[in-house]
This record gives structure tokens, sequence and C-alpha cells, in this order.
């Protein structure tokens, strides 16, 4: 870890909480980012000198609070200055901020700030993408590839968000019991996504990246703790939690991926595993079957397999069919085929995935394992231009290794093939 890489760590970890209350303080979007983005330039400078604070989620607010007063201060020197209820929350106090700061303090202005991203005058699209880029501080680039869309057209999308939550005057309160349960969907796919952010970028288990996915788990925890009886939520809990599980299995000693089959499993989390199927089977006793259920199941049956041998292939594809009925989807389709490629050979995967190469042409796993099933079923010349399309596609360092590998295989296949028609 670099001298710095722990304030990156912990200005992510901080920036929901920091962000909520700072809402919470000025009713304002962009006042409350600005102030948030003055607290971190400021903890970039103090930080290294004087160590990490106590807490440095308390620290920012506080410093963050000050500097934002302070501008709408300048802002309206010609003008009367605004209440201070308006400003900030007066039960508040500067002088105990750190100590009554706590953890409940955190999650109602974590949800709150959930909540009010996902307020129904925003189109579906732009209620996550911008509770994406206001709560978690994802960049506009990581957001349009968890979105599979351009950055330029995602960062017209967070655009018009902010300028529609302007023009509405949209109250950032508390929504009752009602508006809560109408955006929970869309609260649900905002942390989900913040999680896959997080997981398919991670390059080991104490990167920014594995940061997020803890954060993503820590809210969806929190949003089920506020509904619990809710089956969807049990099912998203329990899903990522599995995925997280598998965290210190998937990468080797250079950071290199480590695909499922080849992962030590006594590696894998168990109190994660324990407490995930745990929470699936509570929720299939409410016989409300919905899409974080099913890829919960999926992920489970993984779960239970104690070697990649045992793993019910023929369970996971019927329960991939059950997800495309719910929810038709390219990718859900593409990782039905690694299933039907387990059961039927890789030729009958590749046959599903085929219709799929207009809409995932610029998706890396598409092509990732295109290459993967041409290779099985002895295509090579065709495989080596599936793992070229990928690389050109990866998304960071660890992927573009793996497909090397893949590559530097297939030469050493066809080196042997050679040799041996040589013989003959």
């Amino acid at each position: 870890m670099t001298d710095t890489t722990w304030i990156d760590l912990a200005l992510v970890s901080a920036r929901p909480q920091a962000m909520g209350a700072l809402l919470r303080y000025f009713r304002n979007l962009d006042t409350a980012e600005e102030a948030f983005q003055e607290a971190c330039i400021r903890a970039l400078k103090a930080w290294p000198k004087s160590g990490p604070p106590r807490d440095p989620a308390a620290w920012l607010i506080f410093v963050g609070r000050n500097s934002g007063i302070d501008k709408v201060r300048r802002q309206s020197r010609e003008t009367v200055l605004p209440p201070e209820e308006l400003l900030s929350d007066l039960e508040d106090q500067e002088s105990d901020l750190a100590d009554r700061l706590d953890g409940s303090h955190y999650r109602d202005d974590i949800l709150k700030l959930l909540f009010v991203c996902s307020n129904p005058v925003l189109p579906a699209t732009q209620q996550i993408a911008l509770a994406l880029r206001i709560v978690s501080g994802l960049s506009v680039k990581q957001i349009a590839r968890a979105f599979l869309v351009g950055e330029a057209a995602m960062e017209q999308r967070i655009t018009r968000a902010k300028a529609r939550v302007a023009a509405a005057g949209i109250e950032f309160e508390t929504p009752d019991a009602a508006d809560r349960a109408e955006r929970l969907a869309a609260v649900a796919t905002m942390i989900y996504l913040v999680f896959n952010e997080g997981y398919s970028a991670m390059n080991g288990p104490e990167s920014v990246s594995a940061d997020l996915c803890e954060e993503a788990i820590r809210l969806a925890r929190l949003l089920l703790r506020l509904f619990p009886s809710e089956p969807e939520m049990m099912g998203l809990t329990a899903l990522i939690l599995l995925q997280h599980s598998r965290s210190r299995a998937r990468f080797d000693a250079d950071g290199g991926i480590i695909l499922l089959d080849d992962q030590d499993r006594s590696l894998w989390k168990k109190p994660l595993i324990v407490e995930a199927l745990a929470m699936i089977d509570k929720a299939v006793r409410h016989r409300q079957p919905g899409p974080y259920q099913i890829q919960a199941a999926i992920a489970a049956l993984h779960a239970r397999a104690t070697r990649p041998q045992e793993t019910n292939w023929e369970e996971i594809d019927l329960l991939y069919q059950a997800l495309e009925r719910l929810q038709p989807s390219p990718v859900i389709t593409l990782n039905r085929a690694v299933a039907v490629s387990k059961r039927d050979g890789p030729e009958a995967a590749l046959a599903l995935i085929e219709p799929l190469a207009e809409k995932l042409a610029g998706y890396f796993y598409f092509h990732g394992l295109k290459g993967a099933l041409l290779k099985q079923a002895g295509h090579v010349r065709e495989a080596r231009i599936a793992f070229d399309r990928a690389i050109a596609l990866a998304t960071n360092a660890a992927e573009a290794s793996h497909i090397r590998m893949q590559l530097d295989h297939l030469c050493k296949d066809e080196c042997e093939k050679d040799l041996a028609e040589e013989k003959r």
C-alpha cells in the first residue's frame, strides 16, 4: 500500500456518510457535492502530515459543512443570508460532531440519500446513474461501463438528471413509508450496480474496488433492516454475500484471475456463505420469486458444491431460463451459456450466444467467453480473433493478462499439434 492509498480508501468509504449528512445540512445537491470535494482536497493536504482522523467521515462532514457555509455566505453578500435552519440542523453542534455522528446517524443519512436520488420525477436509468455518481462517487466512465453505454451518453444522462432535480425543486427529505416502498426497486438496483462495479473491476482483495463491494454489502444490509420481510431484498443481500465470499480465491499472488472451477474453495468465506444460504431459505418461504432471488439461488448452487464436478449445471440452466423469462437480457443469456457448455458442450453454447454478437459487440465478457468456447471446440483461428477482441475491450490489467494467457495456451497447443503432424 502506498503512502496515499489509505487516504483514497478512507475517502471512498466515507463518501456516502459525508454526502448524506452534507445534503441534510444544505438541502442542495450541488452545494453538498462541492462541499464534499473541498473537504477531500483539504484531507489530501492535511492527513499525510497529521495522520488519519479518528472518524474520517465526521472530519469530512465538519470541514465540508464549514466550507459550504463560507461559500454560501460569500455568494450572499448582496442578498439576505437564508435563516440558519435552512443551512444546517441546529441540533448538530460542531463541538461533539465526531461523538454524535455514530452508525445510526449515518444510516439515516445514507438511506435518505439513496431514496431521494430515486425520486420518481427521474426516469429509472437517471435515478440509478445519479445515485451511483452522488452516493458512491463512481466516475462517469465507471457508470457508463456498468450500463454498457458510451461515456458521453452517460455524462448527458447524469447532467439531465441533475437539471431535472433542480427544475423540480425536489425536497431532500426522508421519504415516507409509501414512497420508500415504491422506490425500493431502484435503490436495490443501484446497490447491486455499485457491488458489480467493484466486483468486476477488482484486481485483488485490498483494492479500492473491494471497498466498493464492502460498501454495497453494508448498504444492502441496512436496506434489509428497513425492509426485513421483503424477499427480493433478502435475495439481493444473499447474492452479493455469496459473490463476495469468493473474493480471496479469485486472484493469484500476482493479481491474475482464477476462474471459478480452478479456485481454492477452502479460501471461500464460510460465514458469508452460511449467512447467505439462511437468507435464501427464508426468502423462498415467501413464495414470491424475483430476479435477485433467482441469481442468489444460482450462486448458492456453486457455494454448496465442495468440488467443481459436483456443481448442478442442469439446475443452474433451469434457473437461468427462469431469470430470462422474468428479466430478459443478453447478459443473462451469456451467463446461461456457461451452464449449457458444461452440460451440452461448447458447440451448443456457441449456438446460444451467436444471436448476442451485435448487442454485446463492445462487451469484454462476450468475446472472452466466445474465445474460450471456440478453443474448447477446437476452432483455434476463430478463438484467437475472439481473444484479440477481448483484450482490446479489457477494463483492467487482470482481464487483459487472463486473455493473454489463453492466447499463450492456444499457441502452445498449435505448436504441439504441428510437431505431432511432422512426426507422422
